[in-house]
């Protein structure tokens, strides 16, 4: 395999990998070289390779793409464990995390709609103010919300106010202590990380179109299925920060985890799924193979 390997992890257990897509388009390349990266390492290991389906944004996932997955991971000759596990499946355990971090005093509804957020940090740019921004370049939530009291954050709520729940990370950062860390063995800087999870200000815990975040759910999912080793693309590299700070808020395990490359388009950028040439699905029908698949995406097997 050409690509670095990890860390053995706990020699008590086998390691367990995890490939996580969402079922909302097509499977591209750059699901193609995690699935096969995490397959591969599992295998390597001695260890598990799991399947899980993050549907929880029901607007966009479909049974039809699921369907998909599974179909093109086959095609690829990869195998996993069943049952997969389908975050549809478990909005209760992760509303039950979200409570407790309400109850904790770390988390508060926000009512800011996006256009509210773009409006006030360009009023506060057009004043000469330099807006925070988050590692992916995006502002950060104003402070208002965090500010209000909890009559008047009771009283919007019981008026159907929408809104979602943000994690107050200056108090949750304060509360998790020094030496928030993680051991990285990727393709970008290895070793200890140090995680800033102050740089990403006051993220989402639960949406308000759909129940959940990424942050929250990916933490609690791959705690509850003793994965080890976090094998993703390098995009979410900064964000890893946000999840040591939840696992440790939560009294969860910390894996390893390992960023590889991402695999990106003629102008730079990182594949989508609307780039129906990179397809798995596309180039399964023009007569590629699954050893193709594998020399497109730089990993060599003998």
């Amino acid at each position: 395999m050409a690509e670095g390997s990890m860390h053995a992890g706990n020699p008590q257990r086998p390691p367990v990998f995890r490939f996580a897509p969402s079922p909302n388009g097509p499977l591209h390349l750059g699901h193609a070289l995690s699935a096969i990266l995490n397959h591969d390492m599992a295998k390597a290991a001695g260890g598990r390779f799991l399947l899980r389906i993050e549907d929880i944004d029901v607007t966009r996932c479909t049974p039809a793409f699921e369907q998909a997955v599974y179909d093109d991971l086959a095609w690829l000759g990869l195998h996993w464990e069943t049952p997969v596990r389908r975050q549809s499946d478990h909005i209760a355990h992760y509303r039950s995390a979200l409570d407790r971090l309400i109850g904790m005093g770390l988390a508060y509804p926000a009512f800011m709609t996006r256009g509210e957020v773009k409006a006030a940090v360009a009023a506060a740019e057009a004043n000469g103010a330099v807006w925070p921004r988050d590692p992916d370049g995006a502002p950060l939530y104003p402070p208002a919300d965090r500010k209000l009291d909890e009559p008047t954050r009771a009283s919007r709520i019981a008026a159907g106010n929408r809104h979602a729940w943000r994690l107050d990370m200056a108090k949750a950062v304060s509360i998790a202590g020094d030496g928030l860390n993680w051991q990285e063995s990727g393709d970008g800087e290895t070793g200890t990380i140090v995680a800033d999870a102050g740089a990403w200000g006051d993220v989402v815990l639960w949406r308000s179109d759909a129940p959940s975040s990424y942050h929250l759910s990916v933490v609690l999912d791959d705690a509850l299925q003793g994965v080890t080793h976090v094998v993703r693309g390098l995009d979410l590299f900064h964000a890893t920060a946000v999840h040591r700070l939840l696992q440790r808020l939560l009294d969860l395990p910390e894996p390893l985890y390992h960023h590889h490359r991402l695999i990106l388009d003629g102008d730079g950028r990182k594949l989508s799924k609307s780039e129906g040439s990179t397809g798995i699905a596309e180039l399964r029908g023009k007569g590629f193979t699954p050893s193709d698949v594998r020399r497109l995406v730089g990993i060599v097997t003998d």
